[in-house]
């Protein structure tokens, strides 16, 4: 019987030593909050657990028997940094993905308030997040001309992580795939156009644009053409030393007149069909801004005959979109006077498609078809010294109803048209244009008089 007692009387007494311990325990956690000392943490709208549970001695513990002292603390952490965060949560392994520096140091509170906060995730800042950010992190592209939507915002956390990530810069997933989370519509072309910009394969977004901030539209790292150079180098050179410039590249949109920046069904990401990019200008009566700018579309619309290149639908096979130092932007020599003698070189544009022999010879029998007998009629029209005439005199450039594209309306001479009144045969022909009587001429049976 006395053993059992002696049982009894302990047992009571643990509880109410237990009861005791709780009872000033959580006075004591009470009163941190309704104190004069400690005020402060009741403005929080978010109370960290501990605290809003009244647990103030799960993170602190008591060193001396007075509180507060009048120098130097009474309470200490039961832990030191991180270590005592990790007690309830989750730690992060280092061989995972890259850690936030501010977490590997394991210094919490540098982001967090310990005891509460007016933002999820007791972050300190009461405005937003990347005032937090901004005291590690350069300010500076924030402040640009052309703001990234999440950055102008302070959602940091649309695009990173805060504490740890398997990929580069904290993002939440590889640049590609978090760039089409917001931009949804690049989605389809990329999964479907025939022509992807080698950047996107090869790289990410930020080959070519800044992520937070920046000088230039569409968050471009720098103004159009100097950006797209930077790939580009054999174009950088007709930009800047042609004599003849395109005008489409030093207006409005510069290369995204012409080209997508990102994916086409087209070659050379061309927005279109390469001949209707072109007459995109090239296709209205616009002549007030240039000479070059003559209605091309209504020029060739119904003809018979097309110059072979535009029947493929490649102007630039003739013209370079560039830039050029030869007239009209043409790929090579090609005289710009109506009158102009041939010399070695003076008609390269045109030779080198056509018989580089065709207006070397006064005599042949092989190199042209326009020809009386042997005698070399192409020679004679082009090769005179004192007024050779340009192939533009009897031919049109683009189309012609006529066979050879010669011009059936008669070539600008000044104000006036000079008419042909061609008459073919099937070994010659003749003709009576504006500038000679009518002559003809046979390849097998030659016109002596003339």
């Amino acid at each position: 019987m006395i053993i059992w007692k002696v049982i009894y009387r302990l047992a009571v007494y643990c509880s109410l030593s237990l009861i005791v311990f709780s009872f000033f325990t959580n006075t004591a956690a009470a009163s941190c909050l309704t104190g004069a000392c400690h005020q402060e943490l009741q403005s929080f709208t978010r109370l960290h657990e501990p605290v809003a549970e009244g647990e103030c001695l799960s993170c602190h513990e008591s060193v001396a028997k007075e509180h507060p002292l009048k120098k130097g603390k009474s309470f200490k952490l039961v832990a030191a940094g991180a270590a005592l965060c990790v007690e309830c949560h989750d730690s992060f392994d280092p061989n995972v993905g890259k850690l936030h520096p501010a977490v590997a140091d394991g210094e919490c509170l540098v982001c967090h308030n310990p005891h509460g906060g007016n933002k999820t995730g007791l972050l300190r800042a009461a405005g937003d997040l990347k005032v937090i950010c901004f005291e590690c992190h350069n300010a500076e592209p924030f402040a640009q001309q052309f703001v990234h939507g999440p950055a102008a915002a302070g959602v940091c956390l649309e695009c990173h992580m805060p504490h740890q990530s398997k990929h580069k810069n904290l993002l939440i997933s590889d640049s590609k795939s978090l760039c089409l989370r917001c931009h949804a519509d690049l989605v389809a072309g990329l999964e479907n156009s025939a022509v992807i910009h080698a950047p996107i394969n090869n790289s990410d977004c930020s080959a070519c644009h800044e992520v937070h901030g920046g000088a230039f539209a569409h968050l471009l790292k720098a103004d159009g053409p100097k950006l797209c150079f930077s790939c580009h180098e054999e174009l950088a050179d007709k930009y800047k030393k042609s004599k003849t410039k395109h005008t489409a590249l030093y207006k409005d949109d510069r290369c995204g007149n012409c080209h997508s920046p990102h994916f086409s069904e087209y070659a050379s990401l061309l927005s279109e069909l390469e001949s209707e990019t072109c007459l995109r200008c090239h296709g209205k009566d616009d002549f007030k801004r240039s000479r070059a700018l003559r209605n091309i579309r209504t020029e060739i619309a119904g003809k018979e005959h097309l110059h072979a290149p535009l029947a493929d639908g490649k102007c630039s096979a003739c013209h370079d979109p560039h830039g050029s130092d030869f007239y009209r932007l043409l790929v090579n020599a090609y005289p710009e006077n109506f009158y102009a003698p041939y010399r070695k070189g003076t008609y390269a544009f045109c030779l080198d498609c056509h018989e580089e022999n065709l207006l070397r010879f006064p005599e042949t029998s092989i190199y042209t078809s326009f020809r009386d007998g042997k005698h070399n009629l192409h020679y004679t029209h082009v090769a005179d010294s004192r007024k050779g005439r340009t192939c533009r005199a009897c031919h049109q450039a683009h189309a012609s109803n006529g066979p050879k594209l010669v011009n059936e309306e008669g070539a600008s001479f000044g104000n006036w048209r000079i008419p042909l009144h061609l008459e073919l045969t099937e070994t010659g022909g003749s003709c009576s244009p504006g500038c000679h009587r009518r002559i003809s001429y046979d390849r097998e049976n030659p016109v002596t008089e003339r």
